[in-house]
């Protein structure tokens, strides 16, 4: 575990589906409904009341899919968290799509609604790194400078959570910080 800003950022290996946190963010498809990777766990251990808001969410608020860079919130179903903020990262095209904004809206937008609903502890997945296929490298530039810049103006969430599926991704998140003196 590695922690910034005063211990307001917390870099560390795990299942975000088991985080004792307030919130977690699904990096989720457009359908809402579902998926691989973070998607799937979060839907499986959250079990259906999540898929049943989503469903809500789909019918009411977004019919044609969430678009990238946005996010809407639901409970948490059986997750120890309370809710689940929803957000839909950018597929990598190779940067000529502005993939690099899209991914840091995707987090802004999370970070807000935790902020304007009151939640003080947040994790996070490596939005779009998977198979969306956005460098690693380069999205960690991203995030950082992100929640940086949001901590630097929010007190809420007072704690925000990065939790890497393995520490090699983890280990990639932080010499990145480093070789980038963004630390």
């Amino acid at each position: 575990m590695t922690t910034f800003f005063e211990g307001r950022l917390i870099v560390e290996t795990g299942d975000i589906t088991a985080k004792q946190v307030e919130a977690v963010v699904n990096a989720a498809n457009s359908s809402l409904l579902g998926g691989g990777g973070v998607d799937g766990a979060i839907h499986r251990r959250g079990g259906p009341r999540i898929l049943e808001e989503c469903r809500e969410i789909r019918n009411h608020r977004y019919p044609d899919g969430l678009p990238a860079g946005k996010a809407v919130i639901t409970t948490a179903g059986n997750l120890p968290a309370e809710y689940v903020i929803h957000t839909v990262g950018p597929v990598w095209h190779g940067g000529s799509r502005d993939e690099d904004a899209v991914l840091a809206r995707a987090y802004t937008n999370c970070l807000l609604l935790a902020s304007e609903t009151g939640i003080k502890t947040l994790a996070f997945p490596a939005i779009s790194t998977g198979v969306y296929g956005f460098p690693k490298v380069r999205a960690a530039k991203i995030v950082f400078q992100t929640v940086r810049d949001f901590i630097h103006q929010h007190n809420l969430p007072m704690t925000i959570y990065m939790i890497f599926y393995s520490p090699g991704d983890e280990k990639i998140f932080l010499e990145t910080l480093r070789t980038n003196n963004l630390e």
